[in-house]
């Protein structure tokens, strides 16, 4: 064998070594259904599923949530959207992706027939708080193939592995406390905070009478009825 076929063999390994390896990505096990994983599949993507603690997508390492529009909203309301932006913050660079820009309007106050209750500036706020306050930025996608499309030129770019080994953020004591009475309907930090700053704990938030907890909240008591309520 010709010194140039040894070098052509070894030349050709290490191509195909270097083009297959921007075709696997890992991937949050709950993605699995989702549009976006058949539309990688087809472009040639080797999905890794794993239970990935934080982030949807692990990508040349970039972590990426993503969220359809009807989720972006309902992960305002609930609070969730804010610790996932929390936690994403252990990845140094990170992507939100709000999928289905042509699907459904951002600032609708109806999805399917649902009242979603939430004014459009609460809406604009958040998306200023995404970015100025959590440095997060913000792709618009509008559909799962162009989330798709986003993640394949991603995957093409030279950068580093993300570790797979962050965690949830760990709160503090008072952070906990908060946490817990933020998971009530309609209590927000600023409510949760003024409960805890006239009771101190939440043992005696809990047995605190309605009558007590209404003189601090006002109607908003009406949320910890749930306390009293049979399974």
């Amino acid at each position: 064998m010709r010194t140039k076929d040894l070098f052509d063999i070894f030349s050709r390994k290490k191509t195909k070594k270097k083009d297959e390896m921007w075709k696997k990505i890992t991937v949050d096990y709950r993605e699995k259904n989702s549009l976006v994983i058949s539309e990688l599949v087809s472009m040639g993507f080797e999905i890794n599923f794993k239970e990935l603690k934080v982030a949807d997508y692990l990508v040349k390492g970039v972590a990426i949530e993503r969220k359809t529009v009807s989720d972006f909203i309902s992960s305002i309301k609930n609070k969730r959207m804010t610790s996932q932006l929390e936690e994403i913050q252990q990845y140094k660079d990170r992507l939100l992706i709000i999928e289905g820009m042509d699907e459904q309007e951002l600032y609708s106050d109806d999805f399917s027939g649902e009242r979603i209750g939430m004014h459009p500036n609460a809406i604009r706020g958040f998306l200023l708080s995404v970015i100025l306050k959590y440095k997060v930025p913000i792709i618009f996608t509008k559909n799962s193939e162009d989330t798709a499309k986003f993640i394949l030129v991603l995957s093409k770019k030279e950068n580093k592995e993300a570790p797979l080994n962050v965690s949830k953020k760990n709160l503090t004591k008072k952070e906990r406390k908060q946490f817990i009475l933020e998971s009530f309907s309609n209590i927000g930090p600023k409510t949760a905070k003024k409960l805890l700053k006239k009771f101190r704990t939440i043992r005696s938030i809990i047995n605190a009478s309605q009558e007590e907890i209404r003189e601090s909240i006002g109607k908003k008591s009406e949320s910890f009825k749930v306390v009293e309520e049979e399974y």
